[in-house]
C-alpha cells in the first residue's frame, strides 16, 4: 500500500521537526510520507515533482505567495482527491473563513494541536480514499460503456444489413428485417442464407433474458443454427441438431426461441419449423390476414433429446409472411398495456400492397407510437418476406 503523501507549507521552520517527530510512528510504517516547503511557490515547484500529494497542511500568512493565492493554485489543479487543510493563528478567522468558502477541507489554528490534526488528517485521508474509489469505479463504467458500444456495433455487424440481399432473385421476391435492442446490445436476431440455387434459409429468434449475456448466447446460436442450415437439412432437422449441440453448453438455464424456414423463390413453397417462437403473420394478398398454428414445439436449447417438426405453406404471388419476436406484440404504454396480438394483426392489414421494407418500418414506428414514453422493455425484431411472382 502506497503512503499518504503530506505536504505542510509553513515558513516556520519548527513545525517540520514537530510533525516528523508526532507521526514518526506512521512514517517509520510508511503510512505517512511528509513534503515541507516554506511558501507558496516552493510548494507548488514540489507539487510539480511529486504528482501524488494527497494532503497539503499550508499556513495561510507566508511570504512570496500566501495559503489563499496558494489555495487558489490547487482548485485550479481541479484534484478532488487533494484536499488542504488551511492553518492561521485563532483570531484569524476572517482568513479562515475565507479559505473554508474558497475550497479548503478543513482549518487548524496555531498553536496547533498535533492530536486534534491527526483526527483531521484521517478525516481527509477517509475522504480522499471515497474519491478514488469513486473515480475508479466511474473510470470502469466508462471503460464498459466503450466496450458495449463497441459490442452493439460488432452485433449489427454480424446480422445481414444489405438489401436486397439475393438481387439475382429480386423479380421473385423482396425481403427485409430490422433488430432494435433494448439495451446497448440485443438478444434478438434474424439472419438469411442461399443454400442452393432455389432454396433460402431464413431465420428470426429471440434469445432469454437481456444485455451482454444474451447477446453472446445470440452470436453463438446464429453462427450454428447457420452453420447447421447450410448443410442443407430440413428446418426439422436443423433445429433438433442445434438443441442437442446448445443444450449441452447451455449457462444458467439460457435458451432460444426460433423459426427457421426454407423458402423456394420459385414455387413459393415455404418448408418451416418453430421451436417455441411467435406464430408468423400472413398477409396475404387481397388483404386477408391469418397468424400460423402455434408451435407446440419447446424452446430450443432448454431440453435436450427435443425432435422439432416440419411444416409447410405455400404463399401466392403477392403473399407476404412477417416474421418478429415478442417485443412487438407484448411491448407496453405508460399503462402497462400491452400493444397485443390483434391490434398486430389489424395493422398489418393496412399494410396490403406494400413493400416489406415499408410494412416492417410501419409496424415499428405504430409500436412506438403506441408504447409512447414508455421505455423499451424488450428487443424488436421484424423480418418479412413477399412472393412477387
Amino acid at each position: 500500500m502506497e503512503p499518504i503523501k503530506i505536504l505542510s507549507v509553513d515558513d516556520e521552520l519548527d513545525l517540520e521537526l514537530l510533525l516528523t517527530q508526532y507521526f514518526r510512528r506512521k512514517i517509520r510504517k510508511g503510512e505517512y510520507e511528509f513534503f515541507f516547503a516554506h511558501n507558496g511557490l516552493e510548494a507548488l515547484t514540489l507539487m510539480l515533482k511529486e504528482k501524488d500529494i494527497s494532503i497539503i497542511l499550508s499556513d495561510i500568512n507566508m511570504p512570496e505567495m500566501d495559503g489563499l493565492t496558494l489555495l487558489t493554485k490547487i482548485n485550479e489543479m481541479q484534484n478532488p482527491a487533494m484536499k488542504c487543510i488551511m492553518v492561521s493563528a485563532y483570531g484569524d478567522m476572517g482568513n479562515i473563513r475565507s479559505a473554508m468558502n474558497n475550497g479548503a477541507f478543513d482549518f487548524a489554528t496555531k498553536p496547533i494541536d498535533l492530536d486534534d490534526l491527526s483526527i483531521t488528517i484521517e478525516k481527509a485521508i477517509e475522504q480522499i480514499n471515497y474519491i478514488k474509489q469513486s473515480q475508479q469505479e466511474h473510470a470502469q463504467l466508462e471503460s464498459l460503456k466503450t466496450d458495449l458500444a463497441v459490442a452493439a456495433e460488432i452485433q449489427q455487424a454480424i446480422l445481414p444489413r444489405i438489401f436486397p440481399p439475393f438481387p439475382e432473385n429480386e423479380r421473385e421476391m423482396d425481403l427485409a428485417a430490422l433488430m432494435t435492442p433494448a439495451k446497448d446490445v440485443g438478444g434478438d436476431f434474424y439472419d438469411f442464407f442461399r443454400i442452393d440455387e432455389d432454396r433460402i434459409g431464413m431465420v428470426i429468434a429471440d434469445v432469454s433474458g437481456k444485455g451482454v449475456p444474451a447477446a453472446i448466447f445470440m452470436a453463438v446460436s446464429r453462427t450454428l443454427i447457420r452453420t447447421v442450415g447450410l448443410q442443407g437439412c430440413t428446418p426439422g432437422e436443423c433445429l433438433t441438431k442445434s438443441n442437442t449441440l446448445l443444450s449441452k453448453e447451455s449457462v444458467d438455464c439460457m435458451f432460444v426461441t426460433v423459426f427457421y424456414a426454407i423458402y423456394n423463390v420459385k414455387t413459393g413453397e415455404m418448408e418451416y419449423s418453430n421451436g417455441g417462437h411467435n406464430s408468423p403473420v400472413i398477409l396475404r394478398a387481397n388483404g386477408q390476414v391469418d397468424m400460423l398454428p402455434t408451435s407446440g414445439s419447446c424452446m430450443v436449447g432448454a431440453i435436450e433429446g427435443v425432435t422439432y417438426k416440419n411444416e409447410h405453406i405455400t404463399l401466392g404471388v403477392g403473399d407476404t409472411i412477417v416474421m418478429y419476436t415478442d417485443g412487438v406484440n407484448e411491448a407496453m404504454n405508460t399503462a402497462f398495456e400491452e400493444y397485443g396480438d390483434q391490434r398486430m394483426l389489424n395493422f398489418l392489414a393496412s399494410q396490403k400492397g406494400n413493400d416489406c421494407r415499408s410494412i416492417i418500418d410501419n409496424q415499428l414506428a405504430d409500436v412506438k407510437n403506441y408504447v409512447g414514453g414508455a421505455p423499451q422493455s424488450d428487443d424488436i425484431t421484424l423480418m418479412a418476406v413477399t412472393r412477387k411472382a
